[in-house]
């Protein structure tokens, strides 16, 4: 199966360049960060305080993976549900980031946001997170480590999978999917 092969952080070019739909191959830095992170990361802007990491360009990653066991960079490392990011991300894409992975879908001011700041949205495959993990090849806390397995972490991945879920034209595989389907042949 061929897939798109995209470097992280994500340029905006290549980011324009996404189409709904596509299936890509990510390689380079990500970070994760869920529920807790978002809200600190809010907490910190607010107070006028820098981010943890570089967000121009930036790819969050909506998972908290599990401890490695013995022999293994990460445990497992599955998406989580997006929607619960939604109240944070808009706010985040106009600071720079550049793409998210999860599941699910997004709302519509989410996708209002990255229309406006040219990101994009990836679905990585739920129930897949050994899978997933395999593509990982170095893991470091980068903040919060009081969170546990929702700590942020810097993650190195290479040729992981995922599907442009929404381009940054709003483009939504979440919509044209079940209209395809339902198209009559």
């Amino acid at each position: 199966m061929n897939r798109i092969a995209c470097t992280l952080p994500l340029p905006r070019e290549q980011a324009g360049a996404l189409v709904a739909g596509d299936k890509v191959s990510l390689s380079g830095v990500l970070y994760t960060a869920r529920d807790a992170a978002h809200k600190r990361f809010a907490n910190l802007l607010d107070r006028g305080e820098a981010l943890p990491f570089p967000i121009e360009g930036a790819c969050i990653y909506y998972a908290g993976p599990a401890p490695a066991k013995d022999g293994q960079v990460i445990g497992s490392a599955g998406p989580t549900t997006s929607g619960r990011m939604d109240a944070y991300t808009p706010r985040l894409l106009d600071l720079g980031l550049r793409c998210m992975i999860g599941k699910g879908e997004r709302s519509e001011a989410v996708i209002a946001a990255m229309k406006k700041t040219g990101a994009v949205y990836f679905a990585a495959l739920g129930g897949a997170g050994a899978l997933l993990a395999s593509r990982i090849t170095s893991v470091e806390t980068a903040a919060f480590p009081d969170l546990g397995t929702e700590a942020v972490r810097r993650l190195t991945v290479r040729d992981f999978p995922a599907v442009v879920a929404i381009d940054s034209r709003g483009g939504n595989l979440y919509k044209l999917g079940p209209e395809r389907y339902l198209k009559p042949s």
